[in-house]
């Protein structure tokens, strides 16, 4: 996946927003922020706790970003409607959301 700037804004923290639009069809915007700039990792899984989808993996600068989430796994297949759960990792912080995908 790719994290799209966020230009001229500064993170204070690091946060994970809630998705939008949830629940969504065909696609979701996730937006973070980052107080530092570090490795950051969001990943998608389902309510089993399986990998789903890595949507981003990579050291970025401090800042407010956004990326993207089209329902498919990480072979590009669409997934089933339902549940799901996204995570973002960097440097000590976690935090798990839920969204749902309806088709």
């Amino acid at each position: 996946g790719v994290a799209e700037t966020i230009p001229a804004m500064t993170a204070e923290d690091y946060a994970l927003a809630q998705n939008h639009p949830n629940p969504f069809n065909p696609s979701t915007t996730i937006e973070y922020s980052l107080p530092n700039a570090g490795l950051v990792r969001i990943t998608i899984f389902d309510m089993l706790g399986r990998h789903i989808k890595t949507l981003v993996d990579s050291n970025q600068p401090a800042g407010r970003f956004k990326t993207v989430w089209d329902g498919t796994d990480a072979n590009n297949v669409p997934v089933a409607a339902g549940v799901y759960f996204y995570e973002m990792q960097a440097g000590d912080f976690v935090k798990v959301n839920k969204l749902v995908l309806v088709r």
